[in-house]
């Protein structure tokens, strides 16, 4: 009787089975703004999410902040509030990595302020994700500028590293990057390339390469626009303009630099002039006194652009010399 009933609790359909490959459980580290676009951007498509950070208040923020931008969308009429509570009830915060022993993926999300690149902060992360994970789960970054095989080189597991960076807005962009080093084993790569099927985006898959394909073009376009604003050939708002009628982009240079943080954008220049030495991608003046007066962009309430309380564009700060 006792190995009749064994059989038949093979077939329970009540018990928790887990497929091999399945992807249920996401952890995020970091829970600044792009951590929250993230965390709601993945919720949204059915997953559990826990995001992590280094202090309760910390965590506290995160939720409230994803709150904020599930607000925003009602608002807008682009969700219901029983969709707001449905993606809410998905997203847990913890200060304790243990709570990513369970995740199918890791994705490292942090936004440090520190000068510099930030690559043993990071690596530190990833050992620690590594010590409290399964051996078949991906840690990944979001990194914008530093290489996976750096980031990875202190895991016993080098192979279960992937970049997957995404574009803001995360809701709308349709494509992300997804960055194999050379020691990314192939079950990780695809993994992550179904993960990010599975979110409705497209993965461009990438060889890995200091800022990728993304932060390049953008960073080179945004100081070129800066380059145009100093020898006084049109205003802010009208390059801008240029580039969005005449080549559909959906933000014009100087709102994606507010939009991105001119902190982050000048680490990210820093990060690359270092690396290539190319002019191009040199921190252009502008941004730099901008950064200096702590005109930070669309967060603070100022960047290129002077924002509103509601984050609407009201003015610019940087006037063309030229331009009258």
């Amino acid at each position: 009787m006792t190995e009749i009933i064994a059989k038949l609790e093979d077939f329970n359909l009540g018990k928790e089975a887990k497929s091999s490959g399945a992807l249920q459980k996401i952890g995020i580290i970091g829970c600044g703004s792009m951590g929250q676009e993230i965390a709601k951007t993945i919720s949204q498509h059915g997953f559990d999410v826990v995001i992590i950070d280094l202090d309760d208040q910390k965590v506290n923020d995160g939720l409230a902040g994803i709150t904020r931008l599930i607000d925003d969308e009602i608002r807008r009429w682009g969700m219901t509030q029983s969709e707001k509570r449905l993606i809410l009830s998905r997203i847990k915060g913890s200060v304790d990595y243990a709570a990513l022993a369970d995740c199918d993926i890791v994705l490292e999300a942090i936004n440090s302020r520190k000068p510099g690149t930030s690559l043993e902060l990071r690596k530190e992360i990833f050992r620690k994700a590594e010590a409290v994970v399964r051996r078949d789960t991906i840690i990944t970054s979001n990194t914008a500028t530093l290489m996976i095989s750096d980031l990875s080189s202190g895991l016993q597991f080098p192979d279960r590293a992937v970049g997957l960076h995404f574009l803001a807005p995360t809701d709308k962009v349709k494509v992300l990057e997804v960055v194999r080093s050379a020691k990314t084993s192939d079950e990780a790569y695809e993994m992550a390339c179904r993960f990010v099927k599975m979110l409705e985006k497209k993965p461009i898959r990438l060889m890995e390469s200091p800022g990728n394909l993304s932060t390049r073009m953008i960073i080179v376009v945004i100081n070129e626009a800066c380059e145009m604003l100093m020898e006084g050939i049109a205003s802010v708002h009208d390059i801008d303009e240029l580039m969005k009628t005449s080549l559909g982009h959906q933000f014009g240079p100087f709102e994606l630099a507010d939009r991105i943080g001119l902190d982050k954008l000048q680490k990210w220049m820093d990060n690359l002039f270092a690396e290539f030495g190319e002019h191009n991608y040199k921190a252009s003046p502008i941004i730099k006194r901008l950064v200096r007066a702590n005109y930070l962009g669309k967060a603070s309430g100022q960047g290129f652009y002077k924002y509103d309380a509601n984050g609407r564009i009201y003015g610019d700060t940087v006037t063309c010399p030229e331009f009258k």
